[in-house]
């Protein structure tokens, strides 16, 4: 029996003994995890090269659909076509609207007929009427009423025909400018409606001796972008081939889903080497911004409620809310309430507790 106290004793006192160095240990390795290299927040800011998405699309490009009901009698064109500004595309025929604008010409002719024959007749009495008694005064007023009625209806009848030649004129599909035809959908004998624009259009044309090309930049950087700011660009069809243009146009308007404003470039192409559509790669040197402060890339903590750094003020981790800018291979552009002496933690992470004395 005595032996067993004396094991048990003795286990205890060695279980003493362990779980004493065990805690000793713990406390060893906490304080050395309480050393944290750190880093100067300096004022300065840091260029950034990015890559961004882009495509070529065409200076100007227009679906062509019917603007009369008709049938297609020929065309003219097919795609891959090279047409010129009122070249004529095809032609379409309607005998209705054929016959309506005949009968619209011969109203105009009659009431011009008529129209001459009682300004005529106006005439011949007024100069009648300059002896004294020889027409009557509601003579010579009743023939200038009529002079001027049939005046009234003659113009109508002009307008109405003015108007059937313009619809008819719709039966000849002319290009609005110089491009490529790139889709055709239609064949003689076809029906074609004016009212189904839901339907697939009768032509495509685009304008392709200028290309735009189109690219996304984000609102932070977009803010700092000039008219004529020369950037460099390489094409997906063309590997390797450094292009480069000139900024033509912004437009302006932030896209709210994904804080990005349009930019467009103007690229000719006069020997039709470039297509619309050509995925490209835009090259951007976002310039670094006067008011940024610069740490390192790991100084920053991103979490699922905030963006920060941790600052030691005082010997103590102060968490400090940011925004950040550029970035670069080993640092990041911050903004926020930071002074030049500040300090921060380089291998910042969310395990760091407010308020933590820091041993650097």
């Amino acid at each position: 029996m005595k032996q067993y106290i004396i094991l048990i004793t003795l286990a205890g006192g060695l279980y003493a003994c362990s779980s004493g160095a065990a805690t000793e240990k713990k406390k060893a390795v906490k304080n050395a995890a309480a050393h944290y290299e750190i880093a100067p927040v300096k004022k300065e800011g840091v260029s950034e090269s990015i890559k961004l998405p882009a495509q070529l699309t065409a200076y100007q490009e227009v679906s062509i659909f019917p603007k009369v009901n008709g049938y297609v009698q020929a065309v003219l064109v097919d795609i891959g076509a090279k047409v010129h500004k009122g070249q004529l595309l095809m032609t379409l025929q309607d005998p209705e609207l054929e016959q309506t604008s005949v009968q619209a010409r011969e109203k105009y002719a009659r009431a011009q007929a008529d129209y001459t024959i009682s300004k005529e007749n106006y005439s011949r009495l007024l100069e009648a009427s300059q002896t004294k008694g020889a027409i009557s005064p509601m003579d010579l007023a009743s023939a200038k009423a009529k002079m001027q009625a049939d005046s009234s209806l003659c113009n109508a009848e002009k307008a109405s025909w003015d108007m059937e030649k313009a619809i008819l004129s719709y039966l000849q599909v002319t290009a609005p400018f110089d491009g490529v035809i790139t889709e055709r959908n239609v064949h003689p004998g076809a029906l074609v409606s004016a009212a189904g624009r839901e339907q697939k259009p009768m032509l495509e044309l685009k304008q392709v001796d200028k290309l735009r090309l189109q690219v996304d930049v984000p609102e932070h950087i977009a803010y700092s972008l000039k008219d004529k700011t020369r950037m460099d660009f390489y094409l997906s069809a063309f590997p390797g081939k450094k292009m480069s243009a000139e900024i033509a146009r912004k437009s302006a308007n932030i896209n709210i889903a994904y804080r990005m404003e349009r930019v467009e470039m103007d690229i000719p192409n006069k020997n039709g080497e470039l297509n619309p559509g050509m995925y490209a790669d835009v090259i951007l040197d976002a310039g670094s911004s006067p008011d940024a402060f610069a740490v390192p890339r790991s100084a920053v903590v991103t979490s699922t409620e905030r963006k920060y750094v941790i600052l030691v003020r005082d010997g103590k981790a102060l968490k400090v809310d940011v925004i950040t800018g550029n970035t670069s291979d080993d640092k990041i552009e911050i903004f926020g309430d930071f002074h030049n002496d500040d300090k921060v933690i380089v291998n910042a992470n969310d395990e760091i507790k407010e308020g933590q004395v820091i041993n650097k």
